[in-house]
Formats: structure tokens, sequence, C-alpha cells
């Protein structure tokens, strides 16, 4: 398991746990151990030595000009790469539709009667961000929104708070805002009731995982879930089984809580 990420966030963000677990199921079903390693997104993108030696390899979270998913796709190792590959690179993958399950989060704020709506976007370089911005974005623009306020974070949850301050001071008004993780979205919460602002009185927040965070947040977060286990366990047994020729794309679903 090759993690294109910090160290840190292997243990800070419930979504790697989530996947490592129920990967390491199946594996431990056939008796097989799993090697976990994390290359930093600055990383030149060498090979690191126990991948190269391994029989198969999941790639995660592997963002747009590194090197590494390059590597890897001409090293003969088989590769499994979980969300679609960036670059173009051609390797055999299994994603969430992340696109449509930002536009129900959309959509749904719209019929909610939203219309200053904001954007807290993952990071701009891997793939997955870069669907749900543009499969939200596109939805309000064909609702007639067409300047719609976009801060960045790292899916972590101060990189939330710090976009949701920066959407308040570009945006007073802002009566709604998208998160691209439970995390920013907590952090969004969490700068929300910072600011004085009501949720969702005054402004509605959803956000993207369905992770435990979101049913124990303050209040508790209409979010997108994706079937992170689901997409965990379907990988791993391509991976084993070899196939190539399939990239199975799993649907996302709106679940409605109390903030939106």
């Amino acid at each position: 398991m090759v993690v294109c990420d910090h160290l840190h966030r292997l243990f800070s963000d419930p979504y790697y746990a989530r996947f490592l677990s129920a990967s390491g199921d199946v594996l431990a079903e056939l008796g097989l151990p799993m090697m976990v390693m994390t290359v930093p997104p600055a990383d030149p993108g060498t090979l690191p030595a126990l991948a190269a030696g391994a029989d198969g390899v999941l790639l995660i979270a592997a963002r747009k000009q590194h090197p590494l998913a390059i590597t890897l796709s001409t090293s003969g190792i088989p590769v499994r790469g979980i969300g679609r590959p960036p670059d173009d690179v051609k390797v055999p993958y299994a994603d969430v539709d992340n696109r449509d399950g930002a536009r129900q989060a959309a959509e749904h704020l719209l019929l909610g009667g939203r219309r200053s709506i904001g954007v807290i976007a993952g990071p701009p370089t891997l793939p997955a961000a870069q669907d749900r911005l543009e499969g939200f974005v596109t939805t309000l623009r064909q609702a007639g929104m067409s300047d719609v306020p976009v801060a960045y974070g790292d899916f972590g949850l101060p990189s939330g708070t710090h976009a949701m301050q920066w959407l308040l001071r570009r945006s007073p008004g802002l009566d709604a805002v998208f998160a691209a993780s439970d995390l920013m979205a907590a952090g969004a919460l969490n700068a929300l009731a910072r600011a004085g602002r009501r949720v969702p009185d005054d402004v509605a927040v959803i956000g993207f995982d369905d992770s435990p965070l979101a049913r124990r947040a303050v209040p508790a977060l209409t979010t997108v879930r994706q079937p992170v286990e689901e997409l965990a366990m379907l990988a791993t047994r391509l991976l084993l089984s070899g196939t190539v020729s399939v990239n199975p794309i799993l649907p996302a679903e709106l679940v409605v809580r109390d903030s939106a």
C-alpha cells in the first residue's frame, strides 16, 4: 500500500484508517501480509525499495505531476490505483463518483433556497478533489451562479477552519458552504461558531466522506457518503485477481443530517 501523503496524515485522516482496515481484512483472509508506506507529495517519486519487492501495489492519493505513478506504471509490478490516476497515467483503478456526489450536494443546497454558496476544495493536484470541485461548481453555474468563491485546503481540519475564515471575509453574506472532506467541514463548523454564525440557520454546511466524525459533529453533518470499505475490498480483490480491464466507479450518496 503506497500512500502519496505525509505520514501524520495517515494517522489523522479517517479515510486512510477505513481503507487500510478493509483492505487488510481481504488480505488476512488469504494469509497475505500488507506493507504500508507513505511518499510525501513533494517526494521526487523514487519507487520505495519495499514497494519494488512487492507482488502488487495499491496506490492511494497520487497527485498530478508526481512521477511516482508513472514509475509504478512502468515498473512491471501489478498496480491498482485508488481514485482516477493523475495525468492520464495508464494504471487500472477503482474510484467513487466524486463528481456526482458533489452534484447531489449542490442540488440539495439549491433546493434548500441557498443562494450565496462557497466551496472549500481539496488539493488542486488531486484528481478526486478536482472532480468534487468541478461537479459542484458546474451544477451551481447551470443554476445561474457564475461567481462561486473557492478556498483550498488539504483535506485536514485546520485547513477547513482557515478556508472558512477566508470565505467569510471574501463573501460576508455566504449562506452555505460545501467542503470536500468531513474534516474540512468540521473545521468550517469551528470557524462559523467563532464568527457567531448559526448552522444551518445562517450557513448550511455539507461535507464529503460520511466518516464517523460526521455523526459526532455538532450539528450532525450532512455529507456525501463514499463507500470506502467497499472500494477498498473491491480494489484489493481486483489487484489480486490480475484484472486490468475493469475500472469500477462506485456511486456516492448524499446523507442528510442537521447541518444542511
